[in-house]
């Protein structure tokens, strides 16, 4: 791209965003703490200095030197990212380095500290497939250059994160990498089989993964399921519910004190919703909106294949695992256990999900006022 053209500052609009994002996820999960303080004083203490030390401090720095980088370095590393990230999945399949918790191996243990290295998965496919999908860009049409390697990409992660179990993963990871390929150029019949197929799978796996099934009947139980498996649900409910219009105040939730499951992790929302009611849980749904809204945006403006299909992916992958969180939380989906990015309890997926950010950051740099590249370029 012309140097004369290339913005010298991160895209304001979405700095601020994501920075009040950052900050107002810090002081709700800040307020759900105390709930597990109640239970476990010892636990809180470890819990805060670990959201802290392995995600916030070092997150901000990444994401921060992230945004510094030429951008061409994420095109030059993608595959070698990709290829790490890949093998740091399968070794938590040796006994002894990964850690099998609740039925799933899913953490690899180093330690001092243990990490998902789905959360790196997630940024890696992306980098990977928006860096095939721009070396061949004239040759999306084919099959051999579009629909196969993202077929075989997507069936590579999808096997992996479906081992582990990791079916919350395995879903966004799905939309997030179906939103790159289509942004690239995928043709409309393709669209549609790619829509079918995605139906069939989760269908499968309702049918022959009994938690998911579970899941799923739990939502249409009609309260049948209150004091099992629909417990989290009904108690979600009603903090959302006691939280009213404005709210209870900062720090006053009832719920996440003994009666709401996982406050400071996937039920953190209910928890913001029950202290700043339904003007406050708007709120936060706008800021994640106009994070993607910004996002894809930005993604039109820029000249460069690569860093529009990246931030494409990226922010769809934030957005919505954010969407599934949520929703399951108000009762409009099943139950996911998927965590609230930027607010959800967890130090490396809060570490690398301001690694995303610091790379839209970086590619923001690149934007024009005009447009260049069309976000979309679907192809009938």
């Amino acid at each position: 791209m012309n140097q004369t053209h290339q913005k010298k500052k991160i895209d304001t609009y979405l700095l601020i965003n994501a920075l009040v994002l950052i900050a107002v996820g810090l002081l709700i999960f800040y307020s759900a703490s105390f709930g597990l303080f109640a239970r476990d004083s010892i636990k809180y203490g470890s819990l805060v200095f670990k959201q802290i030390s392995v995600g916030l401090i070092p997150g901000l720095i990444a994401m921060y030197g992230l945004s510094k980088v030429k951008t061409d370095l994420f095109r030059k590393y993608a595959f070698w990212a990709f290829v790490a990230s890949i093998i740091l999945n399968l070794i938590i399949f040796i006994p002894g380095l990964g850690l099998h918790i609740k039925g799933a191996t899913r953490w690899l243990d180093l330690g001092i500290f243990s990490f998902q290295p789905s959360e790196i998965l997630k940024i890696t496919s992306v980098l990977f497939l928006a860096n095939w999908l721009t070396i061949y860009k004239s040759k999306i049409r084919e099959f051999r250059y579009g629909l196969l390697p993202f077929s075989i990409i997507t069936t590579l992660v999808g096997g992996i994160l479906l081992l582990q179990p990791d079916t919350d993963t395995f879903v966004v990871l799905c939309v997030a990498l179906g939103s790159v390929y289509i942004a690239a150029g995928a043709k409309l019949r393709e669209i549609g089989a790619l829509m079918l197929t995605g139906i069939i799978i989760v269908a499968l796996l309702a049918t022959f993964r009994p938690y998911v099934r579970d899941r799923v009947t739990t939502l249409f139980s009609n309260g049948e399921k209150n004091q099992t498996s629909g417990y989290q649900i009904r108690q979600s409910l009603i903090a959302i519910g006691s939280g009213g219009v404005t709210g209870r105040g900062f720090g006053q939730s009832i719920q996440k004190f003994q009666h709401l499951p996982e406050p400071v992790n996937d039920s953190i929302f209910a928890v913001a919703s029950e202290e700043f009611g339904f003007i406050g849980s708007v709120c936060i749904v706008l800021l994640f909106a106009s994070f993607t809204l910004r996002s894809f945006k930005l993604a039109t403006q820029t000249s460069s294949q690569f860093g529009s299909l990246v931030l494409i992916g990226l922010s769809t992958y934030i957005i919505t695992q954010s969407f599934i969180n949520i929703s399951a939380m108000v009762g409009i989906m099943p139950l996911s256990g998927i965590t609230l990015v930027f607010i959800s309890q967890g130090g490396s997926a809060l570490l690398f999900s301001l690694v995303a950010v610091g790379i839209m950051f970086n590619i923001s740099k690149t934007a024009t006022k005009k447009e260049g590249i069309a976000g979309l370029q679907i192809k009938s």
